[in-house]
């Protein structure tokens, strides 16, 4: 039976401190086992005070490692990497949003057709959302780097050929437009927008992360005025002007140009603050169905805006 409840109400979790129950990293890392599977890995694991084996989180290079060390033990796929200082996202919560949106209405067959919004350098939903349901995927992007990286990727993996194409946004002003071709549908978007309004505003907020990573370590060390993120972030997957909120609304009010073309658009929200007015926005534009889905991992809660015009 589904946790969804209809009309806008806020959907409950059974277990708000795990993942999703069908995500396969809900009983956290398997250390001795994925460094089986991908050596690389072996000289960021080491061993604390505690006795038990750890990874240094803060370190970009380790974090990296243990990426493509989840998707080669879990998903099959193989030789994945990002080019340096591109966004290296934490697969769990990852494939929690995919899980997620695979329980709305009309979604979880092999022959869904999904769209990713910015799918950046490492393509992380299309190749999640091909090897767990088998979906057929589009990635799309205004930077062509990025998308050069994602099709190295696709190309040394046989099982997402065919079903994980990329398109490149000619526009950074557009969204869907550009992308959507005339008579083409796709069964749900996925977006993780960028939540910063400037570089500096990222900046500070590493700051503050990368401090409270060292205070939790027992570590007094002062933090660099440019410090470098442990899931790194370039320009457009970090800020972009007026920051997620002014993203939410663009992308909210494209919907509606393609309100017959995509039967899901969903997108993360990273601020509370922001949910409200996004929903808010949606019901205005004619939307028959908005959900909310939180995600909890840790002490991190993040949530899925779901609409549908259909």
């Amino acid at each position: 039976m589904s946790t969804y409840h209809r009309s806008e109400k806020h959907q409950t979790r059974p277990d708000r401190k795990g993942l999703h129950p069908r995500n396969l990293h809900k009983q956290g890392y398997d250390l001795p086992s994925l460094v089986e599977s991908y050596a690389p890995l072996a000289p960021h694991v080491t061993t604390n005070a505690h006795g038990n084996l750890s990874l240094a989180f803060a370190d970009p290079l380790a974090v990296k490692a243990l990426n493509a060390a989840l998707l080669k033990r879990y998903y099959n796929i193989n030789g994945w990497d990002i080019p340096e200082g591109a966004l290296c996202p934490p697969i769990p919560g990852r494939a929690d949003y995919i899980h997620y949106i695979a329980e709305l209405p009309g979604l979880g067959e092999p022959k869904t057709t999904l769209l990713d919004i910015g799918t950046g350098a490492n393509g992380i939903y299309p190749l999640l959302a091909c090897q767990i349901y088998g979906w057929r995927c589009v990635g799309s992007d205004i930077n062509t780097q990025s998308l050069e990286n994602v099709a190295s990727i696709i190309a040394n993996n046989p099982p997402v050929k065919g079903r994980f194409t990329l398109r490149t946004q000619p526009d950074k002003n557009r969204i869907f437009d550009g992308i959507i071709q005339a008579g083409e549908f796709f069964d749900v978007s996925v977006c993780n927008p960028p939540f910063h309004a400037s570089q500096d505003e990222a900046v500070r907020a590493c700051q503050l992360k990368l401090t409270k990573l060292a205070r939790n370590r027992g570590k007094q060390k002062p933090v660099s005025r440019s410090p470098t993120r442990n899931f790194g972030g370039l320009e457009a997957e970090l800020w972009c002007k007026g920051g997620e909120r002014l993203f939410l609304k663009k992308l909210i009010k494209e919907s509606q140009m393609f309100s017959t073309q995509c039967r899901w658009f969903t997108s993360l929200v990273s601020k509370t603050e922001n949910v409200q007015p996004a929903k808010k926005m949606i019901r205005k534009l004619g939307a028959i169905d908005i959900r909310e889905i939180e995600m909890k991992q840790g002490n991190k809660i993040t949530r899925i805006l779901a609409w549908t015009f259909i």
